[in-house]
């Protein structure tokens, strides 16, 4: 199933597309989606309701789509996660999961605006596979356990501003928790929809031009595994959010590129889970 929310900010109403691409509103079962949802979701049970007729249509055309998840309550980065990324940062292969935290204030839907911050030098973009989990998980020990909390998957962009990343100390939040950077969606895609999350082509364009092109099989560390490794250190609730780390192609490794500014497109696509777009403006 294909989970989405629909309306201005703050307002976003839960709708589920059918398989002809149909949208029903799913407001008479949930307020939101959001994690209380997640924990107890069954895609065959929407499915069946779908199917039956169950659940009403809606139009959302011309609607703004917000994030597919209403208030994750953290949203967790994993750096250097692809060899060719690593290698064009210049950077070690890690050992084990480089990880950081992003508010979960960073989340936009997949078409806002992202904010160039006030004071920024060299602003990214970072496009990723994220991991929605659907199940309260702690010290999870095998794949299966972590398959078994996950409740899908959706495109991310993990942007990021370089020059407070690197370059003014500390640890890497510094580049990474401005609003607006963590647009999500369009869509939660249910984790039975993606028989295997390592097989995920992922692209990325600039003002037209395609700067990524790699797939979710060059990850050092699976998404299970990265599920698996996050719960030896933090309990992981439903609704939370995985970015689980980009290929290479973005502009830190690339010299003599420009870095992102107002008014330049990014867009993100990862096949199956939908296309992303956002327009820059300035904080």
């Amino acid at each position: 199933m294909k989970l989405l929310r629909v309306g201005p900010p703050g307002a976003e109403r839960p709708v589920v597309l059918g398989p002809d691409g149909t949208a029903y509103d799913l407001s008479g079962r949930t307020p939101d989606l959001d994690g209380a949802f997640l924990a107890g979701l069954d895609p065959a049970e929407l499915a069946r309701a779908v199917a039956a007729g169950d659940l009403p249509v809606t139009d959302i055309a011309g609607q703004r789509v917000g994030a597919p998840v209403a208030r994750p309550g953290k949203v967790v980065g994993i750096g250097l996660n692809y060899r060719d990324h690593a290698a064009e940062a210049g950077a070690q292969i890690p050992t084990e999961p480089v990880v950081f935290l992003k508010p979960s204030d960073t989340v936009v839907g997949p078409y806002d605006e992202v904010l160039v911050p006030r004071g920024a030098e060299k602003t990214d973009y970072e496009a990723e596979l994220a991991v929605v989990i659907g199940r309260r998980a702690r010290y999870l020990e095998t794949h299966r356990d972590a398959a078994d909390v996950v409740a899908g998957y959706t495109v991310a962009n993990d942007v990021t501003e370089r020059a407070f990343q690197l370059e003014r100390g500390g640890q890497w939040d510094k580049g990474k928790s401005a609003e607006t950077f963590t647009p999500l969606g369009p869509w939660l895609v249910t984790a039975d929809e993606v028989p295997d999350p390592q097989r995920l082509p992922v692209r990325a364009w600039v003002n037209g031009g395609l700067r990524q092109n790699g797939s979710t099989a060059e990850m050092i560390f699976p998404v299970l595994e990265i599920v698996r490794y996050l719960t030896h250190f933090m309990v992981l609730e439903p609704g939370d959010v995985i970015v689980t780390g980009t290929p290479a192609g973005v502009t830190l490794g690339h010299r003599g590129t420009a870095f992102l500014q107002p008014g330049d497109v990014v867009e993100i696509e990862i096949d199956g889970l939908g296309r992303q777009r956002q327009v820059l403006g300035k904080a």
